[in-house]
């Protein structure tokens, strides 16, 4: 090739060059970053990415006109203080760069109840058919900004694909802390989980033969339901019936069912009395004062656990008598569960329950209309409940966290790319009838896990659920990088770290009424204290048991040998006017000085101590 032809081909291949370089020029890896979608729990599914970013700052103000937009504006405006983004002022009007616009738009039907769009650029807004839409939009922004200040510029159209998405707490025998039940409810919405269904008892006025301890007072109750409607977290009771009935009716023998040697069940609620169902629905009435989800949900659960419907004879009678000779004995829990059914419509609330009563050994049909959660496998399977008409969710055993028990296998759910029509016992190809799925929490062993041991478990099996019932189940590759995503949103704002005591670690002496010891005082590795003196480690190991807890109140604390993981030897130093309360942490009850004996005691029912601490002495 002559010297003139080689540059001839030198320069076009130049010249080729430079109008290929875009093209063949590798993307910087921030390029390739930008593009993507921001990180999210649950993970946005169809992120279109634009040039530039929005930039949240010192002028960033909240853009709300109607009162539905204001109530979310001034929610966010609260959590972006709480989250450490300062203080930023709800406007009406016109937005200009840098401000955050909450829309609420009846007309984009297409969004439904739940659904949001979300767009950043010199601005960002958040839009919403509804109230609840626009909140979970701002629910993404505060993930966002736990990650910077700066939000890659683009869209996004976020749709649940479940309408239920939830969790269950059996605060049921023993007591949950109502600070540990808010920061689940932060952290329930922060990741877009709609429903908290409490099986919990609440102080009676109407019946104090029932208020042994373990309850809520009803002011306790409102506090919580005021944060779930705040949070857009319906907040739903649950009292179990006609079995597990014994935290209300061990007082009541009147109401339990006796077998055919004479012998009174204290678990079991008489479904042949009609004075059996009115005591049910007078709680009923009892907890409308202070719960306001349209919903009540009854158990039906385990009714004949350990048991035979033989050994109780007059409950094929009852059957027999009002459903002709045919009948069975499940028949009269049946019509039990829908008299229940027709009495909760009649105050405005769905009925639900659980699964394993239906057996299929009945000829009474369980009423239309009952949401039934699914969590054991037993003849009546999923598919023929939705085929039947039932509102289905999965509360699969597979989902359950138990005290001192059985822990989700959060990974491998993830690996199988588990999703609600993976039933215990049947895998459905349809989500038709579906309408979710929850985690359930139970104290079986209520002294197994301390609550702070039983957040750790939660808060991934917590966002999986969100993934797996908001959108695609398994987003990321792998387990670990999808755990990822939870560590860079980090907790709800206004989440309280319940695991730093407040005092440190050393000898300090205790003062109350009195009385007075000295003692250790040293940090528990779920951030509680054990306080150890010369006789051993302060503890309540007497008493009553429930669920393996000295649940008795006037239960005399004692100091017994030292041992690491005896959770009984663990307390909460709860602050108190100049002092602290000192709280066991397993029976949540407040030890209060008597005849000068340190005893538990209901917080509400005796005035705890207030103890004053000296450090050195």
């Amino acid at each position: 090739m002559s010297t003139f032809l080689r540059r001839q081909v030198l320069g076009v291949a130049a010249a080729l060059a430079l109008v290929l370089a875009p093209v063949l020029t590798p993307v910087p890896a921030a390029a390739q970053e930008a593009a993507a979608a921001p990180v999210t729990v649950p993970a946005l599914a169809d992120w279109t990415a634009e040039s530039g970013s929005y930039r949240y700052g010192s002028g960033t103000r909240l853009v709300a006109d109607s009162p539905a937009e204001v109530r979310v504006a001034d929610t966010l405006a609260e959590d972006l203080r709480a989250a450490g983004h300062g203080t930023v002022p709800v406007v009406a009007g016109g937005a200009r760069g840098g401000d955050i616009v909450v829309d609420i738009q009846p007309s984009r039907a297409s969004l439904g109840d739940e659904g949001y769009e979300l767009r950043a650029g010199r601005r960002l807004s958040v839009t919403g058919a509804t109230e609840t839409g626009a909140f979970y939009g701002t629910r993404t922004l505060l993930q966002l900004l736990a990650q910077g200040d700066r939000i890659p510029a683009g869209h996004t159209v976020d749709v649940p694909r479940y309408k239920e998405r939830g969790v269950g707490v059996c605060a049921c025998y023993i007591h949950v802390s109502l600070p540990w039940l808010e920061n689940l409810v932060r952290e329930m919405a922060y990741n877009k989980l709609n429903q908290l269904l409490l099986e919990l008892k609440v102080k009676s006025d109407a019946h104090p033969e029932a208020d042994t301890w373990g309850y809520y007072t009803k002011d306790e109750i409102r506090r919580l339901v005021a944060l779930g409607e705040k949070y857009h977290v319906e907040i739903i009771p649950e009292i179990n019936s006609p079995g597990h009935m014994d935290p209300w009716i061990e007082n009541r023998p009147d109401l339990q069912l006796t077998d055919s040697d004479g012998n009174k069940q204290t678990a079991r609620l008489d479904i042949t009395q009609p004075a059996a169902f009115d005591y049910y629905t007078s709680l009923i009435d009892e907890y409308a004062q202070v719960f306001k989800a349209p919903a009540w949900h009854m158990g039906a659960d385990e009714y004949m656990l350990g048991s035979d419907f033989a050994k109780y004879p007059q409950i094929l009678k009852y059957a027999q008598d009002k459903y002709g000779s045919a009948a069975t004995p499940q028949d009269a829990f049946i019509d039990f569960v829908n008299r229940v059914h027709a009495y909760a419509a009649g105050k405005g609330k769905r009925l639900r329950i659980w699964n394993d009563g239906l057996t299929g050994a009945n000829t009474v049909p369980v009423t239309a209309g009952t949401t039934v959660e699914h969590w054991l496998n037993v003849t009546t399977k999923p598919r023929q409940l939705i085929a039947q008409g039932y509102p289905l969710m999965n509360a699969s055993y597979s989902l359950y966290l138990i005290r001192g028990g059985f822990h989700s296998d959060t990974e491998g759910l993830y690996d199988q790319s588990w999703d609600p029509r993976s039933f215990e016992g049947e895998k459905l190809t349809s989500s038709t009838g579906i309408t979710g799925a929850k985690i359930s929490l139970w104290p079986d062993n209520g002294r197994g896990e301390t609550e702070n041991e039983v957040a750790v478990r939660l808060w991934p099996a917590l966002r999986h659920l969100a993934q797996a019932t908001w959108g695609d189940p398994h987003p990321d590759a792998t387990y670990s990088e999808f755990t990822a995503r939870g560590t860079a949103v980090g907790h709800a704002p206004g989440w309280r770290d319940l695991t730093k005591p407040p005092v440190t670690d050393g000898t300090y002496t205790f003062q109350a009424d009195g009385v007075s010891f000295t003692a250790d005082v040293a940090r528990t590795p779920d951030g509680y204290v054990t306080l150890r003196g010369p006789a051993g480690c302060l503890a309540v190991s007497g008493g009553k048991l429930t669920l393996n807890v000295p649940l008795q109140p006037g239960v005399e604390a004692t100091w017994d040998t030292c041992g690491a993981s005896n959770t009984l030897q663990r307390w909460e130093l709860r602050p108190a006017a100049d002092g602290y309360h000192l709280v066991n942490v397993i029976t949540q009850m407040a030890m209060s000085v008597t005849d000068g004996r340190i005893v538990q005691y209901p917080p509400d029912r005796h005035q705890p101590a207030v103890w004053h601490l000296n450090h050195g002495i």
